[in-house]
């Protein structure tokens, strides 16, 4: 295993040597900031916005603590927000000259920024050795925020969904309670039973499943890899809501929501959340950052891979990337690599998934060294292998999962039109956003 903690600090030892010479020229400029980034006698300042205001957040501030007392030459300044405010304004502080150094976001939402030129290309960081072995980062985490087929982000996090089940629902129901669906078809089955409607109205007291349709992270979008269907082509160039494999997985899971009612239609995430915490359904798919909250609430649960689709099994991961904005000096770009490999190193991540439940961002780290129960499910090697980011590389995402994908979903849902045409349709939307780019 590299040394990474030896490696910077020899690359820390050269930066300090650029500083040297950087505050020989500046001599007399008082302690201000210079444009290098450097503080004219201090080490280089790093502005970090991220978003981890949860649960997560003590990790992040933990490691950023260890990296600031680890050396001398870098110093991390945090300044955490709720991530819809970060969003809102994030690209007004790109743009201006006292903006964050380093922002970490959505892997999804790189693309939107980095099209308009506001992120600094991190493709070094991956080519050699200079900062890390990144041969240990699984690729789904290193080609989640890649643009035009360069590289704009270095992973904070991977998340793969899993499919959270309550054992003592499905007991009651006759069902084993070790023994979760594991296909689309072992799913419709069991749904039938779990799924209660005690006084016949048509409205289940219990629900079979909790699945969002909107403000929630893409787990409709999901499922539709399940046939080998999707919102957008792999090389995010075309559309293909169409597509004879899309429109089966939709017409399953739109039956069984619609007609079977597994689950009820109009769930945001934090209202799907809320109906597994309190034992109104029995399912539900999301990420590890729900295990803190559903064992307070005293849930006997298991955790397995969602069900396989009939021609693929796969999960989404939903990736934060740590990003580079392209005003920084090129002592701030180098700082900034020197924190990103820091925080993806084999004892920074230990800390990481230990204080967060996150799996690692590595697949080197053996789940017997965890501490943390989570982190080594959520980080089993299959389960990342066989994890696929959403909308990687496509600059509209937001505009084709908010105003487009989640619209058509609702309309089926409610019976407001036929689903083909309705897709039809939204296929049409999502090709002309990509084309606007």
């Amino acid at each position: 295993m590299p040394d990474m903690h030896g490696r910077r600090t020899r690359r820390g030892i050269a930066l300090a040597a650029g500083l040297t010479l950087a505050l020989a020229a500046c001599a007399g400029q008082g302690s201000a900031q210079d444009d290098d980034g450097t503080t004219g006698d201090g080490p280089t300042e790093l502005v970090l916005w991220h978003g981890m205001t949860g649960p997560d957040g003590p990790a992040v501030q933990q490691i950023i603590d260890d990296f600031n007392a680890s050396q001398d030459d870098v110093v991390v300044k945090p300044n955490v927000m709720p991530w819809d405010v970060l969003y809102q304004k994030v690209l007004t502080s790109l743009s201006s000259d006292d903006g964050p150094q380093v922002v970490a976001m959505s892997a999804s939402n790189v693309p939107q920024y980095a099209s308009k030129g506001a992120l600094a290309p991190v493709d070094d960081f991956y080519a050699d050795d200079t900062w890390m072995d990144t041969s240990a980062l699984p690729d789904a985490a290193k080609h989640a925020a890649d643009f035009d087929g360069t590289a704009y982000g270095v992973p904070l996090n991977i998340a793969p969904m899993m499919l959270y089940w309550n054992k003592d629902m499905f007991e009651a129901a006759g069902l084993d309670p070790e023994q979760p669906p594991t296909t689309w078809d072992e799913f419709a089955s069991m749904a039938e039973k779990l799924t209660v409607d005690e006084n016949g109205d048509g409205k289940p007291e219990q629900y079979a499943a909790a699945l969002a349709d909107h403000t929630t992270v893409p787990i409709y979008q999901m499922l539709l890899w399940g046939t080998g269907g999707g919102v957008v082509a792999d090389d995010a160039s075309t559309a293909t809501l169409d597509s004879p494999e899309t429109l089966e997985a939709l017409e399953f899971w739109v039956d069984q929501v619609r007609e079977k009612k597994v689950s009820p239609i109009g769930l945001s995430g934090a209202d799907a959340d809320k109906l597994f915490q309190t034992g109104k359904a029995a399912m539900e798919i999301v990420g590890p950052w729900m295990t803190t909250g559903f064992d307070e609430a005293g849930l006997d649960y298991g955790l397995a891979a969602p069900p396989a689709g009939p021609d693929a099994d796969v999960t989404l991961a939903d990736v934060v990337a740590f990003t580079v904005n392209a005003k920084a000096s090129d002592a701030q770009q180098d700082a900034a690599k020197t924190f990103f490999a820091y925080w993806n190193s084999v004892e920074s991540q230990k800390t990481w998934a230990d204080g967060s439940g996150f799996p690692p961002t590595r697949t080197d780290i053996p789940a017997d060294e965890l501490e943390n129960p989570y982190s080594a499910v959520f980080g089993d090697p299959e389960l990342l292998g066989s994890a696929k980011v959403y909308l990687a590389g496509v600059p509209s995402s937001g505009t084709i999962t908010d105003s487009i994908f989640y619209p058509a979903l609702q309309r089926v849902l409610n019976g407001d039109g036929d689903l083909t045409e309705v897709f039809t349709q939204a296929n049409a939307d999502v090709q002309a956003a990509i084309d606007k780019g």
